[in-house]
């Protein structure tokens, strides 16, 4: 074959379609297109070839498998978890303070919390007996292994609070107990937030630095409004200022942790989870604004203002769970930020690197 055999329909004497081409049939630029293109990429950079890639995953599969989680049970227990840990701090200092008709009902709501956050984790698994087969490990790297000894721990603190509390028997026990459930409470609180960063959904791996100070604040929030709505206004000073100092940090760890994810944080603010915590940032801003106020002087506005609190508490953690699996659906959340990371560290390879 020699140069005059190249025509601009490609090989001379070819069948279309059965063997490779070159130039204009091939999809190759006229020359006229060509020297436009250099003209114009001295003035404002060189023009691509070809058009960006589109993303697309293997025949559009998602690259993780999405929780299978039941979102009643899982996201029940987060938001559980959070109230009981929250209601052991308020019913702690409550007691210390003598506020018995405060402490009470905090401590019955740890109790009830933790009991029902408890069924809705045995329920997820299926079978009783898993729960207490995770009892068998004690292992300090592991969310799931801590959380369960944590629960085994705290629940029987809780309890025993809530049971001398109401009976007004046994209150050196019962202060015993109060004051070691309050130590654990913080734990309680946060260590969910510490499960689900830990795996490889997107938008909660991501989210591994912010999401247990969100976790404490919506759990603070949460215990707060339920002082609110139980105890009596003039003694429910200590659950105001704890709801408007959860709702601070729970809507403050929110805003950074959105702002700090990127392109993970989409999920955040699209469809159910986009709705679900929208919806509870107004209730937690409201709730924790009108207790501060009206709540002070006013039963009904407290009771209100501790409903929206519970509210926006359970919101944001159904808002956070939906989150996580609309990330682990859509590849993008994936390979994306894997991408970008490889990019970074190419750019700036690290002083260890050989």
């Amino acid at each position: 074959m020699s140069e005059s055999d190249v025509t601009r329909q490609g090989l001379r004497g070819t069948r279309p379609g059965h063997q490779a081409v070159t130039g204009e049939a091939a999809g190759r630029a006229p020359r006229h297109a060509r020297r436009g293109g250099r003209r114009k990429g001295r003035r404002g950079g060189e023009q691509p070839p070809v058009e960006p890639a589109r993303f697309s995953s293997y025949y559009g599969r998602p690259v993780l498998n999405k929780p299978v989680w039941e979102a009643r049970d899982i996201a029940g227990y987060l938001f559980l978890g959070g109230l009981a840990g929250g209601s052991s701090l308020l019913a702690a200092g409550a007691h210390a303070t003598g506020r018995p008709a405060l402490a009470r009902p905090a401590k019955a709501a740890a109790l009830g919390a933790v009991s029902l956050s408890t069924a809705a984790l045995v329920h997820d698994l299926g079978r009783p007996e898993r729960f207490a087969h995770m009892l068998r490990v004690f292992k300090p790297t592991s969310p799931m292994s801590m959380g369960s000894w944590l629960l085994a721990g705290y629940g029987p603190l809780a309890g025993l609070a809530a049971v001398t509390g109401l009976t007004g028997r046994f209150r050196r026990t019962g202060a015993a107990a109060t004051a070691g459930a309050a130590v654990l409470a913080p734990a309680v609180t946060t260590y969910t937030a510490v499960l689900l960063a830990d795996t490889a959904v997107p938008s909660w791996h991501q989210a591994y630095r912010e999401l247990p100070l969100a976790f404490a604040g919506s759990g603070a929030a949460a215990a707060g409004g339920l002082g609110m709505l139980a105890g009596p206004v003039a003694q429910a000073g200590p659950a105001r200022r704890l709801a408007a100092f959860g709702a601070a940090l729970e809507l403050g760890a929110m805003e950074a942790m959105k702002r700090r994810m990127g392109l993970v944080a989409e999920p955040l603010e699209r469809g159910r989870a986009g709705r679900l915590l929208r919806a509870s940032k107004a209730l937690t801003a409201s709730g924790a604004a009108l207790g501060a106020t009206a709540g002070r002087r006013s039963r009904a506005a407290a009771a209100v203002a501790g409903t929206a609190l519970l509210l926006g508490s359970a919101a944001g953690r159904f808002g956070v769970f939906h989150a996580g699996v609309a990330s682990a659906e859509d590849p993008r959340y994936t390979v994306l930020p894997q991408r970008e990371r490889l990019r970074r560290r190419t750019a700036h390879p690290s002083p260890d690197t050989p």
